[in-house]
């Protein structure tokens, strides 16, 4: 280990409790960019994120941005964006991650109040802890330690780009880089939103699926009839409904839907067991699909239903119901187009409704899916500093979830390498109660990230 990397270590194991505190900080906004939230909460994070780099002393300038979302003039969520310039040659990184986070849900449901950050054990719980602030965090605390080993006259050329509506489907993404296009060019660009193996062993995700949603609409009925009176010959919209949702998969649990590809890869051993432990799946209920478990995840199709409009139990009545609007979520396998997934998917729910029921899809949101050249200088000092890092080496890794927008930052950057990288571990359960980050994860990763930077300061 160089003079170099022995005070980087040592920088990012003093900075630790500071990067918790920040965090802890952030954690405490309730960040939602869902419709239906205060957006103000957003406009906040946004402005303590904004003073988190600012206060770094290293950035040329430091803007809070919103840019129109994709479907009108609407202007989405507030990102913050930071950039520096190069000198001597060297070359220039942009690392993203986003300060939105998911609506918390029934706090009911949570063992801590999900927006008061909780130590508990190793793990810090609270809803954006791990997704995505904590990722905020390792850019904020890297430079940091980069700029305390260094002082800030480095030659890297640095770009944060931290965005604000991730989770509501980066609606403004692509007009968002259009309008900052010459600030967010880099030549290597490092995605903070994944996760990685385990507690003790780091990852670099290399595949991505992309995705679907949409709104499905059952309609059988112009209005609500009495049950008693018609039931028996008049179809209600549940009972179309359930049919049509049960054709999307086979007996084994398999996605059925024709026109739906997988992709052919090798994947890592990963057991059954592994996977109940992770998941908390019963024993006695049986995992879904066909194949080896990590390629139901990562390289083939999945469809979820992951809301229902429909009247609850409590305020049931003995009518038959005229309409049913679900949420429907595909995840689409590595090699598919989202446009070409969401054809198929028409194609076949039209051929499957019972009863000639009316159907209206409407709200798609698309994203295609990724792969990532692992070929390139800028993995390869990833992985380096992982290693270094973690003390072990990396695994590449593909992830059954979604970053659309990566595919967009390649079309807009072609050149550019791509580095898809997390603070996550298996057990963070981003997105699902009890939210949490492991902290020695947490620390690793700021250390991985302070290595890489100075790795690329080195470069020519």
């Amino acid at each position: 280990m160089t003079d170099r990397e022995l005070q980087l270590h040592e920088a990012v194991q003093e900075g630790l409790p500071s990067a918790i505190a920040d965090l802890s900080r952030l954690v405490r906004i309730p960040s939602v960019s869902w419709d239906g939230f205060d957006p103000a909460h957003v406009q906040a994070s946004a402005e303590a994120i904004r003073d988190l780099l600012t206060g770094l002393g290293v950035f040329d300038s430091v803007q809070i941005s919103r840019a129109p979302i994709t479907t009108g003039e609407r202007l989405g969520q507030p990102a913050v964006l930071a950039r520096r310039a190069a000198k001597n040659g060297r070359p220039t990184v942009l690392l993203y991650a986003h300060h939105d986070v998911q609506p918390p849900g029934k706090d009911e449901d949570w063992q801590t109040p999900p927006f008061e950050p909780t130590v508990v054990g190793d793990r810090l719980y609270g809803r954006g802890a791990a997704d995505d602030k904590a990722g905020v965090m390792a850019h904020v605390a890297s430079i940091r330690a980069l700029v305390e080993t260094m002082g800030s006259d480095f030659d890297l050329g640095i770009a944060v780009f931290i965005e604000g509506e991730e989770e509501f489907g980066s609606r403004s993404f692509q007009n968002f880089l259009q309008q900052h296009r010459e600030e967010l060019a880099a030549d290597a660009i490092v995605v903070a939103d994944s996760g990685n193996w385990d507690l003790a062993t780091p990852a670099i995700t290399v595949g991505l699926r992309g995705n679907v949603t949409f709104k499905l609409t059952v309609r059988t009925l112009d209005h609500a009839l009495h049950s008693g009176m018609f039931g028996g010959a008049v179809p209600d919209a549940m009972l179309a409904l359930a049919p049509l949702l049960a054709s999307l998969h086979d007996a084994d649990g398999a996605v059925a839907v024709k026109g739906l590809h997988s992709r052919e890869a090798d994947t890592p051993e990963y057991s059954e067991e592994k996977l109940r432990e992770e998941t908390g799946l019963p024993d006695e209920v049986s995992p879904i699909g066909r194949g080896s478990i990590l390629s139901r995840i990562w390289d083939q199709p999945s469809l979820t239903v992951t809301g229902i409009d429909a009247p609850t139990v409590q305020n049931a009545s003995n009518t038959l119901i005229p309409s049913v609007t679900v949420r429907i979520s595909a995840r689409i396998a590595p090699g598919q187009t989202a446009v070409d997934a969401l054809e198929a998917l028409k194609a076949h729910l039209h051929a499957n409704v019972p009863f000639g029921a009316a159907l209206t899809i409407d709200d798609v949101d698309l994203g295609d899916p990724f792969l990532v050249d692992t070929s390139g200088w800028a993995i390869a000092e990833a992985k380096d500093a992982m290693t270094e890092a973690w003390g072990v080496p990396v695994v590449e890794m593909g992830v059954g979830g979604s970053i659309p927008f990566v595919a967009d930052l390649v079309e807009m950057y072609p050149n550019a390498q791509i580095l898809i990288t997390g603070v996550e571990d298996p057990d963070s359960r981003a997105h699902a109660p009890n939210e949490s980050l492991h902290l020695g994860v947490f620390h690793r990763a700021i250390l991985t990230e302070a290595l890489l930077l100075a790795k690329l300061n080195a470069r020519a």
